[in-house]
């Protein structure tokens, strides 16, 4: 089983270091390419309905799951970034204008990886999880546009994450995850750019409660983490020979979420989170983009024993800034503010509306259950100074996972 397994984990390992930025909320990805929460637009933190999300959000759902669970999941994701420079262009960056520039960035495979086991048989009320999480990204590219001279930019960001979810009373339970984040930053400034890479920490920590059997509330933090790529861009007419760091930060993160399964005698399962992220104060991010509120609906709904049909709609914030300063990244790049000005525009997160659905069949196989999802982002423009961006994306998506010792839980208490 290790020997078949082994090269399956390689190949996800080495896809996962692209995702695509018209998928994410800023640059954070979240939950919504996850198997289960990938159909109900991401909603997951009081009661996720795969280990993934678990793992990569409110830790303490952790205890949810029971007996030894192995999930396996992937997304497609196919962006479109188009983008225009008027009037005289940006003489000092050495571009000039063009019209409609499809971006060529290719569409991306974005998998994701969770195992989570229970302690009860040692008599712990503890569950440990593990996750191999695509956690961030944003990029595009106009290298094949002459009078974009070279314009690119990419962020990608892998997390290894390690956690634990603690039942404190029958109600409570409180969790805990620390992640290894590997992120490589390629551009995004007009000059001689290349990639780098730099590695963090980051801690998350979460509470669930559950104020009746069939409501349950959810809460977590997680911390801000910064990267510094070395040596990653020089300017030829500003300081030659001399290459300058990049600092980086993906921001602090507070989400909230509510879900009830009281409806249609439990059938029907409805979710809503709220997740803000705290840009103020961020690395490079927090020169473009505000602070941003984002909510998730979800919703489930029991077919059968063994057929779920999910829907979900997500709005958020357009979180890009109306006044910038000449500073990004720990630099001032040539150009000052109309350089930031179309950073900006390359890393425009602006679609507001997103709509997902899914469907899972459990046990198409004896303990092995399939989730199928997809989703779309409604196409948004917007102008940066003499510069428009338009993005709009779909994406599908699919998960397996293996429930081992299925006789751990009661069936019907089984996730």
């Amino acid at each position: 089983m290790n020997g078949r397994l082994a090269p399956l984990v390689l190949t996800l390992v080495v896809l996962s270091a692209q995702v695509s930025h018209a998928q994410s909320f800023g640059v954070e990805v979240f939950n919504n390419l996850m198997p289960a929460s990938g159909g109900m637009a991401g909603a997951s933190i009081a009661l996720p309905q795969d280990v993934q999300s678990a793992i990569n959000g409110n830790p303490a759902t952790l205890t949810q799951y029971r007996g030894t669970q192995f999930g396996l999941g992937g997304a497609w994701i196919e962006p479109t970034y188009n983008l225009s420079v008027a009037d005289d262009g940006l003489p000092l960056l050495g571009i000039t204008p063009f019209a409609d520039a499809k971006s060529d960035a290719q569409g991306i495979a974005a998998p994701n990886i969770g195992v989570t086991q229970d302690l009860s048989a040692q008599g712990l009320p503890i569950t440990i999880g593990l996750g191999l999480i695509a956690g961030s990204g944003a990029g595009v590219d106009f290298r094949h546009i002459p009078q974009a001279n070279g314009t690119h930019a990419s962020l990608v960001a892998l997390d290894i994450v390690a956690g634990a979810g603690v039942d404190l009373t029958d109600q409570l339970a409180f969790g805990a995850s620390i992640a290894l984040s590997n992120a490589t930053l390629d551009g995004p400034f007009v000059g001689i750019t290349g990639s780098s890479t730099d590695y963090a920490l980051r801690g998350s920590v979460g509470l669930n409660y559950a104020l009746r059997p069939d409501t349950n509330m959810g809460l977590y933090w997680r911390s801000k983490t910064g990267y510094t790529f070395e040596n990653l861009v020089g300017f030829a007419n500003l300081a030659p020979g001399t290459f300058f760091d990049v600092s980086v930060d993906r921001p602090q993160v507070i989400g909230l979420g509510i879900a009830n399964t009281s409806l249609m005698d439990g059938r029907l399962l409805l979710a809503m989170d709220a997740v803000y992220q705290q840009y103020t104060g961020t690395e490079l991010f927090g020169a473009i983009f505000d602070d941003q509120w984002a909510l998730q609906f979800g919703t489930q709904y029991a077919v059968s024993q063994r057929v779920r049909l999910r829907l979900g709609y997500a709005w958020n914030e357009n979180p890009m800034r109306d006044t910038l300063g000449d500073r990004i990244g720990g630099i001032v790049p040539p150009g000052g503010a109309d350089h930031v000005r179309y950073i900006e525009a390359l890393f425009a997160a602006i679609p507001q509306h997103r709509l997902t659905g899914g469907v899972s069949v459990r046990d198409v196989l004896p303990g092995v259950d399939l989730d199928l999802f997809a989703g779309g982002m409604f196409e948004q423009s917007q102008t940066f100074g003499i510069t428009t961006a338009t993005v709009e994306s779909y994406w599908v998506g699919t998960g397996i996972t293996w429930r081992f010792g299925r006789g751990g839980c009661p069936e019907d208490d089984c996730k």
